[in-house]
């Protein structure tokens, strides 16, 4: 039986809530507004895909660094700030002047720094909850980081309407503050270092994280296949419909917000069910459910140029890449509990999914310049199809039962 929480460390998990309302607006810069902006002031697709491969090459090699570091650190919570820090900088340099020394400066320097926030997030949350209450605490994560990022699209929606380019300064500045005071007030002593890092409580530390457990662990291995092959498909879908009607429609930030707002809705849905989803149906039907809704996502979105059609595919995209984020870190820490190994074990998984996003970033680039958005679409999304058969594959190895005593 799971004891209860103290009101000291109660507040400190109410922090946490509020990190992730916050770090939805501050951890990405300009995030899904960067293609609007950019594709709305002449850039290309295929040179914005070589933007998105360029950041995503970069934060695909830093990651498993990061999670190392997080799994060593015992000052999380600067692994948080410092990093929220630089790239609101970054962000606010691309607006001042988007040149090609700023975006690809600006976006590869935002891709490194960012990539140490993921671990380090999923890393405090373990060691401040506890391994029984992970699961539930990665869905409220998630929650709590989707309304955020509903808060701020609304918000850059009103702001740019009203303000121009100066609401969207702003309201970055303001987010990066609030998500800066909410990381310190988390209580570190709160946070338990051995329990993070994916220490039982009778397990002897075996050192510092290797990389090794990537390559020992046959579902640690599938799972990264299986991420990379979805990311590959998913990644540019949501971009390309920014681009797109952006474009056809003259404005970046309120068409993105509209977009991204819709999926950001239906994934807080998908938070709030997730927990009954797994405790009813088990983890591996998540992850069939998620990988099931891309292929459809691409059909709607090849098929349909109307802009109506995108209330449909973000929906999906809510559904798929909603219950992916919540899978992932429960997948990654019931293969590796116990080996103290868990942030770089996940840095390793988000290693090999940045392979496939990255990669799909140009090849989408590529696949609009040659036949348009709607090639690019049924593509991306047939290639989910790929990613389903291989979780089909090794679904028990992928996503293993909790241990015994473990919710």
């Amino acid at each position: 039986m799971t004891a209860p929480i103290s009101s000291d460390l109660r507040r400190s998990i109410y922090a946490l809530a509020a990190l992730n309302f916050f770090l939805a607006d501050a951890r990405d810069g300009l995030g899904p507004f960067l293609d609007g902006f950019l594709a709305t002031r002449g850039w290309e697709p295929f040179t914005l895909g070589l933007l998105a491969t360029i950041g995503g090459v970069l934060g695909m090699v830093a990651t498993p660094l990061f999670g190392a570091l997080v799994d060593a650190s015992s000052r999380k919570r600067t692994l948080i700030i410092l990093p929220v820090v630089l790239v609101t900088a970054m962000a606010l340099w691309t607006l001042a002047t988007p040149n090609n020394f700023s975006v690809f400066g600006g976006q590869s320097a935002t891709a490194v720094v960012g990539a140490v926030i993921g671990p380090a997030l999923m890393g405090l949350t373990l060691g401040l909850v506890g391994e029984k209450r992970f699961s539930d605490q990665v869905s409220r994560n998630e929650f709590w980081n989707h309304a955020g990022n509903v808060f701020s699209l609304g918000a850059i929606y009103i702001g740019s309407l009203y303000f121009g380019l100066n609401g969207v300064v702003g309201l970055m500045l303001l987010t990066a503050l609030a998500a800066i005071i909410a990381t310190l007030a988390i209580n570190p002593a709160h946070i338990d270092n051995r329990v993070a890092r994916g220490m039982g409580a009778k397990e002897q530390d075996d050192g510092p994280s290797g990389l090794s457990v990537l390559t020992h662990s046959k579902g640690l291995i599938l799972l990264a296949l299986v991420l990379m092959i979805f990311h590959f498909g998913n990644a540019p879908i949501s971009r390309l419909i920014a681009q797109d009607f952006s474009i056809q429609l003259g404005s970046p930030f309120r068409t993105t917000a509209i977009t991204t707002g819709i999926s950001q809705v239906s994934m807080i849905v998908m938070a709030l069910i997730a927990p009954w989803l797994i405790t009813r149906f088990g983890l591996g039907f998540v992850f069939v459910v998620a990988l099931m809704a891309l292929p459809i996502r691409g059909v709607i979105a090849g098929s349909f140029s109307d802009f109506a059609a995108i209330y449909p595919v973000q929906f999906l995209d809510g559904v798929g890449a909603g219950l992916i984020g919540i899978a992932t870190p429960l997948a990654a820490e019931r293969i590796l509990s116990g080996t103290g190994r868990f942030n770089v074990g996940l840095g390793a998984v988000m290693t090999v999914q940045g392979v496939g996003a990255s990669l799909s970033n140009i090849v989408a680039g590529w696949l609009t310049d040659q036949g348009g958005y709607s090639l690019a679409y049924f593509v991306h999304g047939g290639v989910a199809a790929f990613a389903l058969l291989l979780f089909m594959f090794g679904a028990k190895a992928i996503a293993p039962e909790p241990r015994k005593g473990v919710a």
